[in-house]
């Protein structure tokens, strides 16, 4: 202990500062947002708007920085003690090879080096495509997800699997809850890193679809100011500000975000030919607030607390009104009496400490806690305008230790414990209090067979106090010729049921159905096997990808016999509702996929990529004995993206004209049968001004340019709830020192 003290207070007195520029190789002018890391060490850095960097704070001897930036070849840089000099010039690459991804092996390796295959949106690309959510991301630059929106809110899916079997990440760390996708701040996005399939063995439960991390910007600079700013159509409007500061060995990370929209209706006419006053889309406003701080004690050691506050609330038209049927004739009502409104809380503290060149440590305790209440806003029952009602109230604690430890030259392990508690309470589902803990140790080892082969292998162990043992394996192996990587995958999938599967109730006055938890639930499991080569050679970029998702024990509703109804004390529902129903394990599901990727630089500034997936998906439904097949709820059989794109500098403004396009097959609901396929194709440029301390990027564009909408009667399977073709503006500052 006395040694680990004195080796603290010699790190304090540490004098070594390293600072410089970098340039682009071809003409020189300074990149902004280069990311530097210090080999062997936590430190780090980022240039500034003329392209400056300084880390401090150094122990003596030899530090090795790396430089990577979206579009470069990565460099590296050897230091021996102080150098306030170091000049560095970074060469384009026709092919983002050089990006650091850390999901799947939970380390830092680059992309085209990971036996895991990820696929990464870039902070430049989001900008380019000129998108205000996390939402519009995801579907528009990636051919494998997909959205769907209804008055529940929107709902994501990943290969055919929805978001209920895909885990979200924010910088490692789950989000829990409702509304993951509307609280991230889509202006502090560094990177998203998106793996497809199971990998339980690292992530735990949810991981059965695969895993999105969203990686946030935590820029080194002393000063680091920037805003945001998103108008369109329909009061559509994204504002968000962050400010980052870096003094000494403290450092502060602040970011807020308003989005807010109005409601509107792309048809006013309902299933039944009658007028209605629903709209195709609900208004809302949201907030966002997140503060995070760091304490650097040295080089190697850093402390961190953090916390988030978000609120969102509908804005439901108060004065429409809609035909329902009452007996043998339509009778006009009130559409709405209450809104809905969420929020979320979140806080942490972790710490890393790096023990040597072949070892560190990370820990961290956090918890999500997530809130969704009626407000009503007209008197319904017994409930007057201004009583809250709960509708769940959900708290999740996760406390994680990892280590990390390179053995030998072929071996680096990580080993980690983890324990996770979830409480559910609902006064509209008649929960009082539940809750259910688990505990999981998992191992994985990233080997090095030879040169030019690697594997990756896990095991996670999980104790569940209502599901019990279980464990799930994991391997990938990758085999690397020349520019051609070989990938090839297996991972076993384990989710439990959750809280509100197993003890919720629900009444839906609209379907006439009452919803009843089951206790006796058993969990989800599956196998996925994927197989994947992707080329990198100068100019081009391509990968295909297969998969085969094979989940069993799938969690479903069932229509429950006049037996059970009478068995379980049910007659007075079933009086009041026409179907009444359970959660039950009545699916067995199958989904397989190609994916394909390329990326194709034609040079003068112009490039060019798409994607494409194909997906063939079946689910089986027990009923009366007797499976029932159907493609899986929410699939897309065909889905595709095209991008394409010219850049030109002109001394301090550079030009980014964007064309890009979304195209769906038809989606598949078990409710409503098939949406019709859709298409939307955007027009977005982004005018850059480099003022050394400050950047102005505004942006004007079109959405929808051809002015695609679903104006089929409300509540259909909508394949878009588009409003139609609209001009945005958009105005990014940003103030570096």
């Amino acid at each position: 202990m006395t040694a680990l003290f004195c080796w603290l207070v010699a790190s304090v007195y540490a004098q070594v500062t390293l600072s410089g520029k970098v340039t682009d190789k071809e003409d020189g002018t300074p990149l902004v947002g280069v990311n530097i890391r210090v080999d062997k060490s936590l430190s780090g850095g980022t240039t500034n708007g003329k392209g400056e960097f300084t880390i401090s704070n150094l122990p003596e001897g030899k530090h090795v920085l790396s430089f990577t930036y979206v579009g470069c070849t990565p460099q590296h840089f050897t230091a021996e003690g102080s150098n306030k000099n170091i000049h560095i010039n970074m060469e384009g690459s026709y092919n983002n090879i050089g990006q650091v991804v850390v999901t799947g092996t939970g380390t830092h390796r680059r992309m085209t080096d990971s036996p895991v295959p990820v696929s990464v949106i870039t902070a430049k690309e989001i900008g380019n495509a000129n998108v205000s959510t996390l939402e519009e991301a995801l579907v528009k630059l990636t051919p494998n997800i997909s959205s769907y929106t209804n008055g529940m809110g929107t709902t994501m899916s990943l290969n055919g699997i929805n978001e209920d079997y895909v885990l979200i990440l924010e910088n490692g760390k789950r989000l829990a809850g409702e509304d993951r996708y509307t609280r991230v701040n889509v202006a502090n996005i560094k990177r998203i890193e998106i793996l497809n399939g199971a990998v339980s063995a690292l992530y735990g439960s949810d991981a059965i679809g695969g895993v999105i991390n969203i990686i946030t910007d935590d820029a080194k600079n002393t000063v680091n100011v920037s805003s945001y700013t998103h108008y369109s159509s329909e009061g559509r409007w994204t504002e968000a500000l962050n400010a980052d500061v870096n003094a000494g060995k403290l450092s502060s990370y602040t970011s807020y975000q308003r989005r807010q929209a109005g409601s509107w209706q792309n048809n006013p006419i309902d299933e039944n030919g009658y007028e209605t006053g629903k709209p195709t889309s609900v208004g809302f406003y949201s907030n966002t607030v997140n503060q995070r701080f760091v304490f650097n004690a040295t080089d190697k050691l850093s402390f961190y607390v953090r916390g988030t506050y978000y609120d969102n609330k509908t804005r439901r038209p108060q004065d429409a009104k809609y035909f329902a049927k009452s007996k043998d004739k339509y009778v006009e009502k009130d559409a709405y009496t209450y809104d809905l409104k969420h929020g979320t809380y979140t806080y942490g503290a972790g710490m890393k400490y790096m023990i040597n060149r072949s070892a560190y440590i990370d820990a961290e305790f956090y918890s999500d806690n997530f809130s969704s209440d009626y407000v009503y806003f007209k008197k319904t029952g017994d409930y007057m305008p201004g009583d809250e009602v709960t509708r769940k109230r959900v708290h999740y604690y996760n406390g994680n230790v990892k280590g990390i430890f390179k053995v030998g030259s072929y071996n680096k392990l990580s080993v980690g414990m983890e324990y996770v508690n979830e409480q559910l309470k609902s006064e509209s589902d008649n929960i009082s209090f539940e809750n259910m803990y688990t505990m999981a140790l998992y191992a994985q080892d990233e080997i090095k067979l030879m040169r030019n082969l690697q594997a990756v292998v896990g095991l996670r162990y999980i104790y569940n106090e209502n599901f019990q043992n279980y464990a799930t394996p994991n391997v990938s192996l990758m085999y690397k010729w020349g520019g051609l990587n070989l990938r090839a995958a297996y991972a076993a999938g384990f989710r439990t049921p959750t809280l509100s599967q197993l003890y919720a109730t629900d009444e839906s006055k609209t379907s006439n159905r009452y919803t009843v938890g089951n206790p006796n639930l058993k969990p989800e499991k599956n196998n996925f096997y994927s197989l994947n080569a992707e080329y990198n050679y100068r100019w081009i970029s391509v990968s295909v990808t297969g998969f085969i998702n094979d989940i069993r024990d799938m969690i479903n509703y069932r229509t429950l016999s006049d037996e059970e109804i009478a068995a379980m004390g049910l007659e007075d529902k079933h009086s009041q509702f026409s179907e009444i129903r359970q959660r039950d394990n009545v699916n067995k599901a199958k989904a397989k996929g190609l994916s394909f990727n390329a990326t194709v630089n034609l040079g003068a500034g112009f490039r060019v990529s798409g994607g494409y997936t194909y997906m063939d998906t079946q689910a089986r439904q027990l009923k009366d004995g007797v499976y029932e097949e159907s493609p899986i709820d929410k699939s897309i059989r065909h889905m595709g993206n095209m991008n394409g794109q010219w850049e030109h500098s002109w001394g301090f403004y550079r030009l980014n004209a964007n064309l890009h396009g979304h195209l769906q097959g038809e989606r598949y609901s078990q409710t409503y049968g098939y949406a019709p396929k859709y298409q939307q194709w955007d027009l977005n440029t982004r005018h850059t001004f480099n003022l050394k301390a400050i950047i102005l990027e505004p942006g004007v564009g079109i959405e929808n340019l051809f002015d695609k909408t679903d104006d089929r009667p409300w509540n259909n399977n909508f394949s878009t709830l588009n409003p139609g073709r609209s001009v945005y503006v958009s105005l990014s500052v940003r103030f570096n020192k």
